[in-house]
């Protein structure tokens, strides 16, 4: 008699699908999950606290579903007939009020630490200041303490903070650099500061996260982390070789297109907004930034 073929079963081709998608989500190319900075860093340590609460929350559901289906599924000889008692179950509702409570306090806990220690930028000296404007399709950035402009990519120093000075001339967006950090808006008429810091160098992906057109999917941007001599270096280069920014330059650039990269030596003063920049925290104390023709000037809020 011939052997009897074997059937896959086929309840356990879903779990197989679910671990493959899980393990397929460690890949280099989710560079969310692999950050090169203490901001980003923290961020996914909550990221990773988080999903491990909800996992516990659904793996309970999913159990409690699992015991209810077999055991009060009707079928003859079922030794566990399904009886509810509409009056309440006091341990089963102190236990769906108390295991809640304590995830939500397991999570609040260390999210409102970190909040509070991101708001602040570590190191008793002043950070390098970047001022990002959001255009429509295209990124401008600007460093007021060295007259130097790039659009669409920017060169940062690796080891040290940077401060990001955001606004748009174009609808509200946000900007974002997944493996350095959480992203911010940028809004008209506003500046809104967020700090980052990458740890080696490398070329890190940025990009808009918000809908502000037609075109908003082609608003990416190129990170480039380099030595803090190397960062020097092509500040001094760049500002000595690179045409200035006229204004007839920054109007073209408020056209409602895409453009490659770019690279000024100087730029006009009024194309970022010239009053108090908004409050940020530097590692020797809470200072207002403001800008003058001279560059930047760090107010400590005590003189104000």
């Amino acid at each position: 008699m011939p052997k009897r073929r074997r059937r896959w079963p086929y309840r356990y081709i879903a779990p197989l699908v679910l671990v493959g998608l899980l393990v397929s989500g460690c890949g280099q190319q989710y560079v969310l999950l692999h950050p090169v900075g203490p901001v980003g860093k923290s961020e996914l340590h909550l990221l990773i606290l988080a999903s491990l609460a909800m996992g516990i929350v659904i793996a309970l559901v999913l159990i409690l579903l699992a015991i209810t289906v077999i055991r009060f599924r009707d079928k003859p000889g079922n030794r566990a007939p399904y009886t509810p008692n509409w009056h309440g179950n006091k341990t089963l509702e102190t236990i769906w009020w108390i295991v809640p409570v304590v995830l939500l306090t397991v999570i609040a806990i260390p999210m409102v630490n970190q909040t509070f220690a991101l708001a602040k930028v570590p190191k008793a000296k002043d950070p390098v200041v970047i001022d990002v404007t959001s255009l429509t399709w295209k990124w401008l950035f600007q460093y007021p303490g060295h007259h130097v402009a790039t659009v669409n990519y920017l060169e940062i120093p690796t080891g040290e903070p940077v401060l990001f000075e955001l606004t748009a001339d174009s609808p509200m967006n946000t900007f974002w650099i997944p493996q350095l950090g959480g992203m911010e808006y940028t809004m008209p008429n506003r500046v809104l500061p967020l700090w980052l810091e990458a740890d080696k160098p490398g070329v890190y992906w940025g990009h808009s996260g918000n809908y502000s057109g037609i075109e908003f999917e082609k608003m990416f941007f190129d990170v480039k982390a380099v030595s803090p001599a190397a960062f020097n270096r092509w500040l001094n280069q760049t500002h000595q070789t690179a045409p200035p920014m006229t204004m007839q330059d920054y109007h073209a650039l408020l056209k409602f297109n895409t453009v490659g990269y770019q690279t000024y030596g100087n730029y006009p003063t009024d194309t970022f907004p010239s009053v108090m920049s908004g409050y940020t925290l530097t590692g020797s104390g809470m200072y207002l930034i403001e800008h003058n023709q001279h560059g930047l000037k760090y107010v400590p809020m005590s003189n104000k």
